[in-house]
């Protein structure tokens, strides 16, 4: 049968106070339940992990249920028949903050939610949904709500594993799954000798085991009140956190590995994606015969994600959800961001959504990252296995694959355009790769202060990318509506010496006084999770193979930064060195690398202060007379990148715009001004 779907609005409200959007006219929002019904039998949801263990109705179907809201045309007739899906990062909603320069907000309401009005000016409608099924309230984040699986009603128990590590001295208190905003799977038995606790300096190093008597799956409770050493606090047993009385060392990977009991069928994320949006791609009523939200006006549908639900866009169509039920194509076009070479590691039982994908330091031996990387066919050189992210050419959308410096040195991005080995590998057809040179992985469009360095050694790459998200969309639209083909990729290769070795990129990277460097990327090891993988059942935690696959890194020019890619124009004209990566201080993990964090390096003021100093960099009183002649560069840069397809006509003012006092307050420059 095919999958049934309900629409429930609880709200329906004028969007930025009724502000008019040029010739498409006001917007409004719409929020609400979608509820779902589907067959754990059809094969529609063949491969969801324990669907055939969650509760079903008296017709044998299994419900769950999503928050959604769009936001749309007031009239649907002027807008331009196109629908945009927003996969929420961690429940929030990102793609007005990224494509519209707007402040990020889960409820967006107001006219400055509406940023500079990108995606209104073109009749746009936005939507989002919960996928997450492992989130709790708050925050206003997108929620998705699943059945736990069970054993014929009986809870079922397994191994979980999880990580912590805390950034400041202090913390005695984590939820099991690492995070606030997520659902703990329940410790069975609060013995802690019948878990394992250990901890080690860094990743690779030997797990040291941790004394059962020195931590207890409990939590700290605070009062108002007072006793006679200050304010009350209390230690209250808890079968989902973890409490250590002497406090989690700062910078340590702590790792605990224990019984939880009750898993989530967290594979019908992709199910309620997919449904949702052929529901609203149909213009059909829904299963109780209330119209159609968007009334039938939808041609094309694009789709975009970042760093977790890029990850969660490429499972979504290796997957095969990239077909709805009746097997139409769902998204014309998909827009993975910062994703590296990684898929979602969801379906499985006891799987942690949350989970970051595993970088140098953190979440090192996370699955996530596993073959297939390739959007292409290829074979997997320690295993023989041959798989590709595409491989259902009715089905498959056209992407546009964009990541970041940060992934190369992360995320295993290379992956992405070589085999196994580290050879150059052609993308298909219906692929694109880009990537945005010496940018970080999360960049802010409204950065409006410098950034700190945190317990890392620099201060974050102040890059500013989101002019490039504008462009993604309106090249998307036009090859997915008449065919005209988007800029050529734009990525590092062998081929041409900018992609390369760690050992050749060290000897490009100039010698900066003080500044420390990472000593590799993040390898990848092939883990044995045991035979059941396949099943979404892990051994915990895996066993080490010795095996890696080969991860390169782009080559630097004699700034350091980046020479392939797409060069925003603050790096084409750059007042610093700006890298995708930063390293973490002492007492810190000192010398790994530190999570998404880039880095900027600024160059020095003067030659006076060049030589002073020992910076082989040319100062930026030698690169520009003045800041005059620093906007003569980026306007420059920016017209180079509108003619190549990269930016659109409308960003070519906000980059001059940006740069008329040295990128401030990105950047803090003296000289000339």
């Amino acid at each position: 049968m095919t999958n049934a779907i309900e629409i429930d609005i609880s709200e329906r409200f004028a969007f930025a106070d009724g502000a008019s959007f040029g010739a498409v006219g006001p917007y409004e929002r719409i929020k609400g339940r979608a509820r779902f019904a589907v067959d754990p039998k059809a094969r529609a949801q063949a491969g969801v992990c324990d669907l055939h263990l969650a509760p079903v109705d008296a017709k044998g179907l299994v419900h769950f249920t999503t928050d959604i809201s769009i936001l749309k045309p007031l009239d649907m007739k002027k807008g331009n028949g196109r629908l945009f899906f927003d996969w929420g990062n961690r429940g929030n909603i990102r793609c007005l903050q990224f494509f519209n320069d707007a402040p990020g907000s889960n409820d967006p309401r107001t006219l400055a939610h509406a940023g500079n009005g990108f995606f209104m000016r073109r009749g746009t409608a936005v939507a989002w949904a919960g996928w997450q099924g492992d989130l709790l309230p708050g925050g206003h984040r997108f929620l998705l709500d699943v059945p736990v699986a069970t054993d014929n009603g009986k809870p079922i128990t397994g191994l979980v594993r999880v990580e912590y590590i805390a950034d400041r001295s202090g913390v005695k208190t984590f939820p099991l799954s690492g995070r606030a905003s997520t659902r703990s799977h329940a410790a069975v038995s609060l013995d802690t000798r019948k878990a394992s606790l250990t901890r080690r300096r860094y990743p690779d190093d030997k797990r040291q085991p941790v004394p059962h008597e020195q931590w207890m799956f409990a939590r700290t409770e605070t009062g108002d009140g007072l006793d006679a050493v200050g304010a009350e606090t209390a230690i209250v047993a808890s079968p989902t956190h973890i409490h250590m009385p002497g406090g989690f060392e700062p910078g340590w990977v702590y790792e605990l590995v224990y019984e939880g009991r009750d898993p989530l069928v967290l594979g019908l994320g992709h199910v309620a994606v997919r449904d949702f949006i052929a529901h609203l791609r149909s213009g059909k009523p829904d299963a109780a015969g209330r119209q159609n939200v968007l009334g039938g006006a939808i041609q094309k549908v694009y789709g975009w994600g970042r760093s977790q639900t890029g990850r969660c866009i490429r499972d979504f169509i290796h997957r095969g959800f990239n077909a709805d039920a009746d097997g139409k194509k769902v998204f014309d076009g998909l827009l993975p961001h910062v994703a590296g070479g990684g898929l979602m590691w969801l379906n499985q039982r006891f799987a942690n959504g949350i989970v970051s994908g595993g970088q140098q330091y953190e979440d090192h031996e996370n699955p996530a990252d596993h073959f297939p990387f390739a959007y292409a066919s290829c074979t997997d050189h320690l295993t023989g296995k041959i798989d590709a992210i595409c491989k259902r050419p009715a089905t498959d959308p056209l992407i546009f694959h964009t990541q970041t410096g940060t992934e190369y040195w992360q995320r295993r991005g290379s992956l992405v355009h070589t085999d196994t080995k580290g050879n150059d590998f052609p993308l298909p057809d219906n692929v694109r790769a880009y990537f945005w040179a010496s940018s970080q992985h999360f960049a802010d469009p409204l950065l409006k202060k410098p950034t700190n360095a945190g317990v890392c050694q620099n201060v974050q790459n102040v890059v500013w990318t989101s002019m490039f998200f504008r462009a993604l969309y309106d090249n998307m639209d036009a090859w997915a509506t008449s065919g005209k083909a988007p800029p050529d990729s734009a990525i590092p290769r062998r081929a041409d010496k900018t992609l390369v070795e760690w050992e050749v990129w060290r000897k490009g990277f100039p010698a900066i006084p003080g500044t420390a460097i990472p000593q590799m990327p993040n390898r990848l090891e092939l883990l044995d999770f045991g035979q059941r993988v396949e099943e979404g059942l892990l051994d915990e935690p895996p066993r080490r193979t010795g095996k890696f696959y080969t991860v390169l890194v782009p080559a630097v020019d004699a700034d350091g930064n980046d020479n392939a890619g797409v060069r925003a124009p603050m790096v084409q004209a750059p007042l610093a060195t700006y890298t995708g990566w930063n390293i973490r201080s002492r007492g810190f993990g000192h010398g790994a690398t530190h999570e998404f964090t880039g880095s900027t390096i600024p160059f020095s003021e003067t030659p006076e202060e060049c030589a002073a100093t020992g910076d082989p960099r040319p100062s930026i009183a030698e690169r520009y007379p003045d800041v005059a002649a620093y906007r003569r560069q980026i306007e420059a840069a920016a017209r180079k990148l509108v003619a190549a397809g990269h930016m659109i006509e409308e960003d070519v003012e906000r980059c001059i715009s940006g740069a008329a006092n040295w990128h401030a307050p990105r950047h803090d420059v003296k000289f000339g001004t």
